[in-house]
């Protein structure tokens, strides 16, 4: 449902995206991640056809953006950074003149209006000036709008922005809903959001994509991943010394750290090598098995999926907008899907 190739844009001598192609098919939530600075907003703005490309093609629904704007604009919501609105205008008022101006008219434009007020929860503030609700109500106003007229493609800036936890869970439920039948692209820096709602992940850094795949996969690339913490109860630092060395000795372990706490209490997280042989047990389950046949007083165990935040961290610049355009092409590391 939506197709990108080569796309580009510069603003002089600087390259604010260079040559990013994906696609998105009906049925996944893509998640749009990158510092800022980065190129999100700016590649979100050339896909709903609001900002020109300097080169590059985006279609949706087969209707190509910058030839056939209208059409493509027709089959797409688009929620843009800071959710802008006519400020003197009440909730109710500004959601009935997005729905004439989508061409919905009498009891459809009703019925588009109200379930768009249902799923955002605006019922409280829909007489209120926009101007003078909060951020989170200006941004669910903006969802409202976004999702009124039930488009095929949906592409979102930071649609949780401002929102309490309760109002974000909400949102991510309707998003959840949503995405069945639509093709969804979201921007967000809250890495949760990713793991709860992401059926896939597309990392940008300096204009370029440096990670593209599922949550899962881009953990799998954490050290964390497959790594196990387990909080142990010794009767002398001489036993947790030996119970150090042998965790050490697992076939699955790379390294391990250990952090000491009171009242004899040790934490020790045991990270994984990598499995070349597949009939070899998973490190938690060696672990668990060490621990049970040493008599170790476990105070708790578990294993990490990995830590998003961390691949974040490896693959990404933390001042992307200083960099110069000659750096746009220079990714810490490549990931394949």
């Amino acid at each position: 449902m939506i197709e990108i190739s080569g796309l580009t844009k510069r603003f002089g001598p600087f390259v604010a995206v260079n040559n990013v192609s994906f696609s998105v098919p009906k049925g996944q939530v893509l998640g749009f991640l990158g510092p800022n600075g980065a190129g999100k907003s700016t590649s979100m703005k050339m896909i709903t056809g609001f900002l020109a490309m300097t080169a590059g093609r985006v279609s949706v629904c087969g209707h190509d953006v910058e030839t056939d704007t209208m059409a493509a604009q027709k089959r797409m919501g688009y929620l843009p950074e800071g959710a802008p609105a006519y400020g003197e205008m009440t909730p109710i008022d500004f959601l009935r003149f997005v729905a004439e101006i989508r061409g919905l008219r009498g009891a459809d434009a009703a019925a588009a209006v109200g379930l768009a007020v249902a799923r955002t929860t605006l019922g409280p503030v829909l007489d209120q000036p926009i101007d003078t609700l909060s951020k989170g109500f200006k941004r669910r106003v903006g969802l409202a709008q976004a999702i009124l007229h039930d488009p095929d493609v949906l592409i979102m800036d930071e649609p949780t922005d401002g929102l309490d936890p309760n109002q974000k869970h909400q949102v991510r439920l309707l998003i959840q809903e949503m995405a069945r039948d639509k093709a969804i692209i979201i921007s967000t820096h809250i890495l949760e959001e990713v793991e709860a709602v992401c059926d896939r992940a597309l990392i940008i850094d300096r204009g370029r994509i440096v990670a593209d795949g599922t949550p899962a996969e881009l953990m799998g690339r954490s050290r964390w991943h497959d790594a196990v913490t387990l909080s142990v109860a010794f009767a002398s630092p001489a036993d947790a010394d030996a119970a150090e060395t042998a965790l050490r000795g697992l076939a699955g372990t790379a390294s391990v750290e250990r952090r000491d706490a009171d009242a004899g209490l040790v934490d020790f997280t045991v990270f994984a090598a990598a499995r070349t042989d597949q009939s070899t047990a998973p490190l938690a389950e060696q672990v668990a098995v060490l621990a049970q046949e040493k008599g170790w007083t476990v105070k708790a165990l578990y294993a990490e999926k990995g830590r998003l935040d961390e691949v974040f961290r490896m693959l990404t610049h933390s001042d992307a907008p200083d960099a110069p355009a000659g750096d746009v092409a220079a990714p810490r590391q490549e990931i394949s899907a």
